[in-house]
């Protein structure tokens, strides 16, 4: 019992750091919470139980254990000789030379050869991240990042390298994490710094999926009976429906959509336009509430956003 709550205690110490980071919204940060007041009940910890405390964080020992076996052995790759290492180096700086003249399949190739001489070497790895990053290759990226800090989890590059790779898959919140470990191991870096920052403000800018995009609550405006009796005196209209008819077929993949669907945003955009511009002759005012409607919504969710 007591190994299980030194483990506990670490357990509690990562999620009270993580309801600090002001990358989660309230109410993610109030779940964190919840949970470690849970875990102390349940074992009966208190934050003043510091002698509880492991000599390395959560995270660290998470990092050491990936790839490796379930009692925690380092799945061991046989040495390689010293011909072989001074191969792999050569294989290395061939394909540092490729990166500099932007030839990334050729130096995928040249360090996956050096990896296969010297599979312990967590640098062929980590720069074969960053060609796998510039030929969109991203999940490669990541999983050579992985392997690299499996081998050296000090390291920082492959932090960074990482992050880019998750922010270019939209993983904001997990870039940032790697992006904040990269900075714990190299505070004075600024790209570091820089791309921190920029996860967090593309995080900060995706849309509520309440929302669905549109600011405004669609199912309560389907309920407004000025706007519903509105739509059916439109409707009546042979020019609307035509553009109805225009925007459903772009949508559905009909004759207006081209070849493969809604390949033509133009048209379906100005469509679009073209629509509400009758919906605002047909009644002016229901454009204004629904204006004002969508800024009460705006800035009722931005103390959230940048909290």
């Amino acid at each position: 019992m007591s190994s299980m709550k030194h483990l506990v205690y670490a357990v509690i110490q990562f999620l009270s750091e993580q309801s600090q980071r002001d990358v989660y919204t309230s109410d993610e940060q109030e779940s964190l919470e919840v949970a470690v007041q849970c875990l102390e009940t349940v074992y009966k910890i208190s934050p003043e139980d510091t002698y509880l405390a492991a000599p390395k964080t959560l995270e660290d020992i998470f990092s050491q254990s990936v790839f490796k076996n379930d009692d925690l052995t380092p799945i061991e790759s046989p040495s390689s000789s010293p011909e072989e290492t001074e191969k792999a180096e050569e294989l290395k700086d061939e394909g540092n030379n490729f990166m500099k003249e932007q030839s990334y399949e050729a130096a995928v190739d040249r360090y996956s050869q050096a990896v296969e001489l010297d599979p312990n070497n967590a640098v062929y790895y980590c720069n074969r991240a960053a060609a796998h990053s510039q030929l969109g290759n991203h999940s490669d990226a990541i999983t050579d990042c992985e392997k690299a800090i499996s081998i050296d989890a000090k390291y920082s590059k492959a932090y960074g390298r990482m992050g880019r790779a998750l922010t270019a898959m939209n993983k904001y919140k997990e870039a940032i994490s790697s992006y904040q470990k990269a900075l714990d191991l190299d505070p004075e870096n600024e790209s570091y710094k820089s791309n921190l920052k920029i996860a967090e403000q593309k995080l900060r800018q995706v849309p509520s999926p309440t929302s669905a995009g549109w600011g405004f609550d669609m199912a309560s405006l389907m309920n407004n009976p000025a706007f519903v009796s509105m739509t059916a005196s439109l409707m009546q209209d042979p020019q609307a429906q035509q553009l109805m008819s225009g925007m459903m077929s772009n949508a559905g993949g009909g004759p207006a959509a081209g070849v493969g669907g809604l390949t033509d945003l133009s048209s379906l955009i100005q469509a679009g336009q073209q629509f509400a511009q009758q919906i605002q002759q047909q009644n002016p005012e229901l454009i204004q509430q629904l204006r004002n409607h969508v800024r009460s919504r705006s800035f009722s969710g931005s103390t959230e956003e940048h909290s």
